[in-house]
């Protein structure tokens, strides 16, 4: 039988944050196995079929006309898995920070499309099919060791070698982490190994060079956006963060500065932040700033991200203002 695929607004919404969020290209169809359901739950949930790579996962949809329960979701999803026989995730386009919690307290799978993704267990798989994938040359650089690389070229303008467990011990980063990052670096022939005792230094080309070179293997460092709306607790948090997207653009060139200001943060302090009682809407209003939640870093100078970083943040813009600014941005480039 043809399976359609699903155009729904949602659903497309679901499919674009996958993708920003996870790099993958995600296929979503209607799920022809609806009517071996019971009642209860066709009438609670629409269903889809979500498939990355070799995994194929049930989006149960909540019908928002109805009333959530966040006491008998976990209940509901795990009578869906035994049912389906595949996992499961809850999908809504909005939650309050309660629901958001308890479904977290209650390891429930869930997505608001734009604003969240929790995936507790579905996290291993796709952690170890992109661990698989970046070990073969050609494919994009894992974010800590694009990470390490930048940093370096940041650092090494007019140099040509570094020692990754420096740059590895400023970003904390374990051993086991540099090692990963030495491969992956050899492998794609950004840099060579160099080893005099039990020093280990990368060689590479001039960065002008290296970076024109590894720039096919890099990639946003946005891994999700959210936005926050004016909170006591988030002006403090505002304070302590770089500009990122169109705002750190507009700082160096002559874009004009948009409307919304844009911030970055790294992952680990966003989710202490959000576990600290942070408020997040699901959609963009007056007065709310947009939060690009950043699988590294961000590092800082005169309170914007790095240049590097922005460029790769904003590379896939259509906008032809936002490509000249671009240009402009080059000049702040340290070499």
């Amino acid at each position: 039988m043809l399976i359609k695929e699903y155009p729904t607004t949602l659903h497309d919404a679901v499919r674009k944050y996958l993708h920003k969020a996870l790099g993958v290209d995600p296929v979503i169809q209607q799920w022809p196995g609806i009517s071996k359901l019971p009642y209860f739950l066709q009438d609670a949930y629409e269903f889809h079929e979500l498939k990355i790579h070799d995994l194929s996962i049930l989006l149960a949809v909540h019908r928002r006309a109805k009333t959530l329960r966040v006491a008998g979701v976990r209940d509901q999803m795990d009578k869906l898995k035994s049912l389906a026989g595949r996992p499961i995730v809850y999908v809504t386009n909005a939650l309050a920070s309660y629901e958001r919690d308890r479904l977290i307290e209650q390891k429930v799978p869930f997505i608001v499309p734009g604003n969240q993704l929790y995936l507790p267990d579905l996290g291993v798989d796709l952690r170890e099919y992109f661990r698989q994938k970046v070990q073969a040359p050609g494919h994009a650089l894992s974010p800590a060791t694009q990470a390490m690389l930048i940093k370096a070229l940041l650092q090494k303008a007019t140099q040509t070698m570094w020692q990754p467990t420096a740059i590895a011990a400023e970003l904390g980063y374990t051993a086991m982490t540099v090692s990963r990052a030495v491969r992956e670096l050899t492998a794609t022939g950004i840099a060579t190994l160099q080893q005099k005792g039990r020093t280990r230094s990368l060689q590479m080309n001039s960065p002008a060079e290296t970076w024109e070179l590894a720039k096919p293997l890099l990639r946003s460092p946005i891994r999700e956006i959210a936005w926050v709306p004016p909170t006591p607790k988030s002006r403090a948090l505002e304070q302590d963060l770089p500009l990122a997207g169109l705002s750190a653009l507009a700082r160096h060139s002559q874009l004009v500065e948009p409307i919304r200001s844009v911030y970055a943060v790294d992952l680990r302090k966003w989710r202490i932040s959000v576990q600290q009682g942070l408020e997040t809407t699901p959609e963009p209003y007056v007065g709310t700033f947009e939060m690009q939640v950043w699988s590294y870093g961000p590092w800082h100078d005169n309170k914007t991200v790095d240049p590097l970083s922005l460029t790769l943040s904003l590379q896939n813009e259509a906008d032809e203002r936002v490509q000249s600014a671009l240009e402009e941005l080059q000049e702040h480039f340290p070499w």
